[in-house]
This record gives structure tokens, C-alpha cells and sequence, in this order.
């Protein structure tokens, strides 16, 4: 399971722009390696991220083999009201993480 790290301001001015950075530590392959037998190392990847903010989507990425070990992804979005921003990492093999944070906007 891999660790999510989120920066993220607890609070913001209606209409102020704020930016988000998040980190996943995961142990990526690419699927291209192989081991010193000569086998296919199998690809385990974070395939997509998404944020939500107040259950609409503001931010979207598809992740490919390239990527770093460990995607840092910063974004910025309008802070439009008080609410919950969702992050929700998938991938390979049935990995799935997901966390939140709560904007206080006034």
C-alpha cells in the first residue's frame, strides 16, 4: 500500500486561486525490466489520479510507465466554497488510495 502525502491550504478567500500538491509513494515498474533470469518483471503502476471538490471533478491525470516512482502532482483550482476535496489514486493489481481534505473558505 503506498503512502499519500496532500499540501493543501486549510483555508482561502471566495474566488482565491490555491494550489494543491500531492505526493504517492508507490513502488512503480514498468513493466519493461526483467529479472537476471531474463523474465518480465510484471508492471505495477498508478495508472490515474482524480480530485474532486464538493463531488465535481477539478483535476484529472492519466499515469504511463515513464512517470517517477513516486508522482508528485501540483494543480491549482478556485476556491469557491467550503467543502471537501477528494483525491483518489488507482492502478495496477487492484491498488487503490484514496484521502481527503476539508477548505474553509470564507
Amino acid at each position: 500500500m503506498a503512502r499519500v502525502a496532500i499540501t493543501a491550504p486549510s483555508r482561502a478567500k471566495k474566488g482565491e486561486v490555491i494550489e494543491i500538491k500531492t505526493l504517492a509513494a508507490h513502488v512503480m515498474e514498468n513493466g519493461f525490466r526483467r529479472t537476471q533470469e531474463g523474465t518480465l518483471i510484471p508492471r505495477d503502476i498508478i495508472t490515474q489520479f482524480a480530485c474532486t471538490y464538493n463531488g465535481v471533478e477539478v483535476f484529472r491525470a492519466e499515469l504511463y510507465p515513464a512517470m517517477a516512482a513516486n508522482p508528485l502532482i501540483a494543480f491549482t483550482t478556485v476556491a469557491a466554497e467550503s467543502g471537501t476535496l477528494e483525491f483518489k489514486w488507482t492502478g495496477d493489481n487492484g491498488y487503490s488510495a484514496t484521502q481527503s481534505v476539508t477548505l474553509t473558505v470564507t
